[in-house]
């Protein structure tokens, strides 16, 4: 199957657009009486801590923009931040807690799956909306939980296109032990053998949160990629042990024009930590880089830097997916007049938001969101060089098409379908059907 993508090689020049601008509206009379309380559910210490806390901070200067815009509804809105320590089991006690005690509109929250999985049921059992901003595996859609992070084919799928017109032949799929990486990389292994590459071209291991010791692992790769055809390293290694995986790949020698690796999980935050130099030429693909150069984005990252009183802090794809989720909560919650839960719920579909590349983000029936691919290559500044970019904006896609199990799968939660999991083939809904309404 040829690519669906067609690539704009060297940097991206995305175009300016005309729209609403970050700063938009003009002042408002301050808001007042009871606050909208917000849910903040991200780690801020422990192994997540270092790519989840800026997440926590651009969520506190999203709710201030909009306090100084009027707040919502003529209401403030009051950030309630809680910490679950990079602890699964702790991030369902919290979201209980935010919705039930707390009696949070949203929450906005998570960075692994495994913490997503966590909530989900604690979501959908107490009816809240759901903010996810990060990469994921696909094969889910709540009714409660809008995923603006990037699908599958938002991002694993289009890396290996590139790295195949790059003329790579030899695939090392390197992931954290949990749920992200494994039904992420069963994705990619199925459609790399759909590609005719074969099984012994394929390597595919795990290693714990918070690895450490790369050693063994970086030897495995190095030596794997040394059969003569060109080898990649395709990373869906998350969290802290990204800094020693690639302090150890620069250790052994492995530079991106030998074996590159194209992370899912490391942006502008992860390398703050990490010596680049030896990482020149490396790559990540996501839907956003700090370094994108349009009006929007050097607007936001002004504003960021001025919040944050520190010019030395960055931004990242998450956080502009967060800038893009709360900015579509809030038209839903004045679309819908009200911040309950099932009104906004409904009012989401069909809401569109500026991004900070330049083009227009759309909420999709299957609460996944349009967005630009993009792949990138660490400078060494720190900083990505945007190597290739989609042309359109492509739909998030729940239920991967290079599945047979998921393939007849679609999810739409507006009437008449409202499900999550419909049979194309057999016209009905799998068992993720709408709540009673």
């Amino acid at each position: 199957m040829n690519s669906p993508f067609k690539w704009i090689r060297g940097l991206a020049a995305a175009a300016a657009m005309t729209g609403v601008a970050l700063s938009g509206a003009a002042a408002q009379d301050a808001p007042s009486g009871e606050p909208i309380k917000v849910g903040v559910l991200h780690s801020l210490s422990g192994t997540m801590a270092i790519s989840e806390t800026t997440l926590k901070d651009v969520m506190l200067m999203l709710i201030d923009e909009q306090n100084k815009k009027g707040g919502l509804l003529g209401r403030p809105l009051e950030a309630v931040v809680v910490d679950p320590a990079s602890d699964w089991p702790l991030f369902a006690e919290r979201m209980r807690d935010l919705v039930s005690a707390q009696d949070v509109a949203a929450v906005f929250c998570c960075w692994t799956s495994v913490s997503r999985k966590s909530i989900l049921p604690v979501a959908e059992e107490l009816n809240t909306v759901v903010f996810y901003p990060v990469q994921y595996e696909g094969e889910e859609s709540s009714r409660n939980i809008f995923y603006t992070g990037a699908a599958p084919n938002q991002q694993a799928i289009p890396a290996v296109d590139y790295l195949m017109e790059e003329g790579v032949e030899r695939w090392v799929l390197e992931g954290t032990d949990y749920v992200y990486p494994r039904t992420t990389n069963k994705i990619l292994e199925q459609y790399l053998m759909d590609k005719g590459v074969a099984a012994e071209d394929i390597k595919i291991n795990y290693t714990p949160f918070g690895f450490s010791d790369w050693q063994t692992e970086v030897a495995a790769i190095k030596e794997f990629g040394s059969a003569g055809k060109k080898t990649a390293v395709v990373s869906t290694v998350n969290g802290d042990a990204n800094v020693p995986f690639y302090k150890e790949l620069a250790n052994q020698g492995i530079a991106a024009t030998d074996i590159p690796v194209v992370a899912f999980s490391v942006g502008e935050e992860e390398l703050a930590g990490i010596d680049t130099g030896p990482l020149v030429g490396h790559l990540a693909a996501w839907n956003y880089f700090m370094s994108v150069d349009t009006p929007e984005n050097a607007e936001f990252i002004e504003k960021w830097k001025a919040f944050i009183g520190n010019d030395e802090r960055v931004t990242n794809d998450p956080m502009e997916a967060h800038y893009i989720g709360f900015n579509m909560w809030v038209k839903a919650v004045e679309k819908a007049g009200t911040t309950e839960a099932d009104a906004v719920i409904a009012a989401l579909p069909g809401i569109e938001q500026a991004n900070l590349t330049g083009g227009v983000s759309t909420m999709l029936p299957n609460h996944h969101i349009t967005k630009p691919v993009l792949i990138g290559e660490i400078n060494d500044e720190g900083q990505f060089d945007i190597v290739s970019e989609t042309e359109e904006l492509v739909p998030g896609d729940a239920w991967s098409d290079f599945l047979p199990e998921s393939k007849p799968l679609e999810a739409d939660w507006t009437d008449p379908i409202n499900c999550g999991n419909y049979n194309t083939e057999t016209k009905t809904c799998g068992g993720a059907a709408a709540a009673a309404q």
